[in-house]
């Protein structure tokens, strides 16, 4: 059915196109976090959470790629569009939950009067999720380099 789309010497264009989209946003991250706080740190290279959100920038590469290359009414363009909501929605909502949570959960282990337990060892991670502006601009640029990377063919 989709016989008649040219060979990529790389492997599949689309799961590379989203590679390259996830890997540009993570970047960015680095630069925003240098400009912001005036400090580099190489660790947002791997992180989550920060802007752009790079969940939303592969999802959505992906489904953009999907839709250029199968059209954007096939079977294969609706699944890749459904599993970028689920993300987008899950970066934004249910994972920003989790690091408000983490927050509140820090205070109180700072201010906790008597020895802590074992337990409150570790500092829990706040920043697991992303503003609503973090997804779109992560869904943004996803789009762009899916848009993009499947019209040079």
């Amino acid at each position: 059915m989709y016989d008649n789309l040219p060979n990529y010497h790389l492997g599949n264009l689309i799961l590379i196109l989203s590679a390259v989209a996830w890997a540009i946003a993570q970047i960015i991250k680095v630069i925003v976090q240098l400009v912001r706080y005036k400090k580099m740190d190489w660790r947002r290279i791997m992180a989550s959470g920060g802007m752009p959100s790079s969940h939303s920038a592969f999802v959505c590469a992906c489904a953009a790629s999907t839709g250029m290359l199968y059209g954007f009414s096939s079977p294969l363009f609706a699944i890749a569009a459904v599993l970028a909501i689920v993300v987008m929605y899950d970066a934004a909502n249910v994972r920003k939950a989790a690091g408000e949570q983490a927050k509140i959960l820090n205070y109180m282990m700072d201010h906790w009067m008597e020895m802590k337990p074992a337990i409150f060892g570790k500092e829990l991670k706040e920043l697991l999720g992303h503003s609503p502006l973090q997804v779109i601009m992560g869904a943004i640029l996803g789009v762009a380099i899916g848009l993009i990377g499947t019209s040079m063919i």
